[in-house]
């Protein structure tokens, strides 16, 4: 009968998923499986060696850094691109005597789960795109028909007014208070029929826009926000209306995800083209992080407008470091 023991080493040996273990320094103490995919080296020549060494320095303080996170008693679950393969990643802590004393790791490559993905990412596509048709609808409907007759009915109510002013001054205080409160409906329309559907950028433009975006962010963001679009830049309308939403969408991820304190927004143009850049000085994440990072309906909803303009987004993001936020046109980046 096999021991124990080496039944584990011959699981371990023969498992498909690549399998470690790392100490403190962080050294691999151990690696089971072929590590040359997603450590970049065959995992003979990376045991008993500490990352800063066996590892390209970019790699080395990506992996330092989720380690660390594991000895402090976290377990990171990660989605990673590596290789031309999709990985599946889990970094758990490993006591002993009630101790973290190392990490362990695991991986295995999901690259055939990538065409479920990819089909779930379009019927999700497909759905916002079909709300943010009737969202559209349903704010042109309050615009061109509520808004324009309570604007008329404002005013005939004026006209009434004028009409009675000399024979019925108490008349003309009611319709003043009725008018009053018309007013109020009227903002409020208008209100709703921008949260419907914030871009006005195909009426007003991009910094127009902008302008009203960040003028209501600062009535509940206590932070800084600065806004720098350059006056003179004439922006197609199909890349104005993408890089808007796209920096709507970058903004709200800074204000409930990364409790920054600043918010820096622009808007500017280069010889290769426009770019826009939302950064923020908030606790950043790993974008391979599925528990910790932000890769939710807003990253969707910017992979969305940026892939129907023809732009090129890039998220460049460390936790503890911030988040920047690029979207360009004409191959810039």
């Amino acid at each position: 009968m096999t021991e124990p023991g080496a039944l584990a080493e011959a699981y371990l040996e023969q498992c498909p998923a690549l399998q470690w273990i790392v100490d403190r320094v962080p050294a691999f103490v151990a690696l089971y499986g072929d590590s040359s995919l997603l450590f970049r080296s065959p995992s003979a020549s990376l045991a008993g060696r500490p990352l800063a060494e066996a590892l390209e320095p970019a790699l080395a303080r990506t992996w330092t850094e989720r380690i660390a996170r594991a000895f402090q008693g976290e377990t990171l679950l990660l989605s990673e691109h590596c290789a031309n393969a999709r990985w599946q990643i889990t970094l758990f802590p490993v006591r002993a005597e009630g101790e973290i004393g190392f990490v362990g790791g695991m991986a295995r490559e999901t690259s055939p789960w990538g065409s479920a993905e990819q089909e779930l990412r379009r019927t999700v596509l497909g759905a916002m795109k079909a709300q943010e048709f009737e969202r559209s609808q349903i704010s042109r409907f309050l615009h061109d028909i509520v808004g324009q007759n309570l604007t008329a009915m404002g005013l005939q109510l004026d006209l009434l007014r004028m009409d009675l002013e000399a024979v019925s001054p108490e008349s003309c205080t009611r319709i003043g208070e009725i008018q009053k409160v018309l007013e109020g409906v009227m903002e409020e329309t208008r209100e709703y029929t921008y949260a419907l559907n914030p871009s006005d950028v195909e009426r007003a433009g991009l910094r127009s826009a902008l302008d009203r975006m960040v003028g209501r962010l600062r009535e509940r963001f206590v932070g800084s926000v600065r806004l720098n679009v350059d006056p003179s830049l004439k922006i197609e309308k199909t890349h104005a209306t993408a890089l808007f939403h796209i920096a709507h969408e970058a903004v709200e991820n800074a204000v409930q995800h990364s409790s920054c304190s600043a918010i820096e927004i622009a808007v500017k143009s280069t010889r290769a083209g426009i770019f826009l850049e939302v950064r923020d000085n908030g606790s950043g994440f790993d974008s391979s992080d599925i528990l910790g990072g932000r890769r939710g309906l807003g990253l969707l909803s910017m992979e969305h407008y940026a892939a129907e303009a023809g732009l090129e987004l890039s998220i460049i993001s460390n936790r503890g470091s911030g988040t920047l936020v690029r979207a360009a046109s004409n191959g810039n980046t």
